[in-house]
């Protein structure tokens, strides 16, 4: 197998596992784990893949955009625990907006018991609050994308700027101190700049190997957050970085 064959295989193992390992890949490819970790640096330059402890994991980009099941998947423990310190952020809230995601369904499910009004694009969220006493759900309409069980278009984003929110949970594919927050379908980043925009406070949820990365369409700076809610895995310096810009980052 020449090594653009090889490199294909290993960009699409990562996009259907998640993440690839040396040691497997050296051993299904049938090459030195040199040979892989060559392949991993020419694939990182790329933008394809970012390299991780051991291996690496896919990006996001305009090409590949991840589905629900594979986001369930990835950094489940630390998804469940940014989730967590995220519901903590409420500080009074009576209307929230909660973004398509995984890590946004993880919140939902924490708010059943709560007294609020929740706005979602996403169905996920919406099921996950379907049987809650307390909670109000208002569920966007819209195009419904498939890969993430989300609405987008006019009638979502003209329904999102009538409102105001207390506080808003938003996600994104990318972050970077230079870009802001990033996501490849531009109608997304749409639905999301409109959460932003009407939203008096806004705390976003990502996981660590989305920073530093960067995706297609810009929808927020990072300034335009009160709250990062993080794993732990971030590195504290890189936390320290991006609160110079201007939010609290929790490491969960």
């Amino acid at each position: 197998m020449d090594s653009d064959s090889r490199q294909r295989q290993i960009v699409e193992f990562a996009r259907s596992r998640g993440r690839v390992e040396v040691p497997a890949l050296a051993e299904e490819l049938q090459v030195a784990t040199e040979t892989i970790r060559r392949d991993l640096k020419v694939l990182a330059g790329r933008r394809l893949l970012k390299r991780v402890h051991g291996g690496a994991v896919p990006l996001e980009t305009v090409a590949f955009e991840s589905g629900v099941e594979f986001r369930s998947q990835v950094d489940l423990a630390q998804k469940h625990r940014i989730a967590g310190a995220a519901a903590n952020e409420l500080h009074g809230a009576e209307t929230v907006y909660l973004d398509e995601g995984f890590t946004p369904r993880l919140i939902a499910e924490l708010l059943a018991d709560q007294s609020l009004t929740v706005v979602t694009a996403s169905l996920l969220a919406a099921e996950a609050l379907a049987h809650s006493s307390t909670v109000t759900v208002l569920l966007l309409g819209g195009r419904m994308r498939g890969r993430t069980l989300a609405t987008v278009d006019e009638w979502a984003l003209e329904r999102l700027r009538s409102l105001v929110i207390d506080v808003a949970f938003l996600g994104t594919n990318a972050i970077c101190l230079e870009h802001g927050l990033t996501t490849p379908d531009p109608a997304v980043a749409a639905v999301k700049q409109t959460a932003v925009r009407v939203a008096s406070r806004r705390v976003l949820v990502a996981a660590h190997s989305k920073f530093g990365q960067t995706s297609f369409c810009r929808f927020a700076e990072v300034s335009d957050f009160q709250t990062i809610v993080t794993g732990t895995e971030l590195p504290v310096p890189d936390a320290h970085r991006y609160e110079a810009l201007g939010p609290s980052v929790i490491r969960a």
